[in-house]
């Protein structure tokens, strides 16, 4: 008895998929939240400022003058203009957002994806980090990760990447000067604007119960200019630098982190030297070991 031709199996069109090494995880992004010191510190010196005010018989309305306000911060961004380029006052303005809230950057994350990067460049090649590098969001590791990849001369890398930290802290070093000359013009503003008041008390010598109200509201202009250099102006410039001396070491740290991975150093040396820039490493699981003999005490 004859059989049917058996049919051939059907084969799938669609390519197999050949199986992925795992990619080095991407370095913890940076999330913005509130600076605790800041707002703390403000409304700090402010109570006090004001429960001072209160507890010697005094009122808001002592202090509340829209006219003071108007002279000091009017002369003082004026003075400012005057010595600081428009462009740079703009930045200095944007930048206060650094000061209010902080980027919670991640350096133990970021070290560990450099040393993935390292183990898969030793087992792989410097080359096979091509892809990793256009993936990654980080302007500064995504820009010396790929020179290394392209085959970048070491010291050249270097001189770059130095380069990019020196005109980086430049300019906040600018936009923080900004807020450092509103706080040395702002007190010599408030005078201007206390003797301004006097000027107008002057006026009114015949009754003695306004010279004395008179007066007491031409000080509150050298209140608001003293107080906004002190408790604002020069505590913002000084936030703004210790911001960039933040980010200047992550920097350096993932530049020491490429320039092992381009030597072709050992994973566990590049590990032991980025650590040295993150004070809060991450904590390894200790392997377990035996009970300690009773006869073996520490030293």
């Amino acid at each position: 008895m004859a059989t049917a031709p058996q049919q051939p199996p059907e084969v799938s069109s669609k390519p197999a998929r050949k199986p992925t090494a795992p990619k080095p995880k991407a370095q913890g992004r940076a999330s913005l939240r509130p600076d605790v010191s800041t707002l703390l510190g403000i409304a700090l010196a402010l109570a006090g400022i004001v429960g001072g005010l209160l507890l010697e018989r005094g009122s808001i309305q002592d202090i509340a003058q829209a006219t003071a306000a108007m002279i000091v911060l009017g002369g003082t961004f004026g003075a400012v203009l005057v010595t600081t380029p428009l462009p740079i006052v703009m930045r200095a303005f944007r930048a206060l957002g650094g000061i209010f809230f902080e980027k919670t950057a991640r350096p133990a994350a970021i070290a560990e994806a450099l040393i993935q990067y390292s183990i898969k460049s030793r087992k792989n090649g410097i080359v096979s980090l091509e892809s990793d590098a256009g993936a990654i969001e980080d302007p500064f590791l995504r820009k010396a990760l790929s020179l290394a990849v392209d085959g970048t001369d070491l010291q050249e890398l270097r001189t770059m990447m130095e380069i990019d930290i020196a005109l980086t802290e430049q300019s906040a070093e600018a936009e923080a000067r900004v807020w450092e000359s509103a706080g040395g013009y702002a007190p010599t503003i408030g005078i201007i604007g206390a003797v301004l008041g006097l000027i107008q008390v002057m006026k009114h010598l015949e009754d003695i119960k306004e010279v004395g109200h008179g007066i007491a509201v031409a000080f509150v202009a050298t209140v608001y200019g003293v107080g906004s250099a002190n408790i604002f102006f020069l505590p913002a410039a000084n936030k703004l630098r210790a911001r960039m001396r933040d980010v200047t070491l992550i920097k350096d740290m993932i530049l020491e982190g490429v320039v092992g991975i381009v030597e072709g150093r050992n994973p566990t040396l590049i590990r032991m030297k980025l650590e040295s820039y993150n004070p809060k490493p991450v904590k390894r699981v200790p392997a377990k070991v035996g009970p300690v003999s009773a006869g073996r005490g520490a030293a």
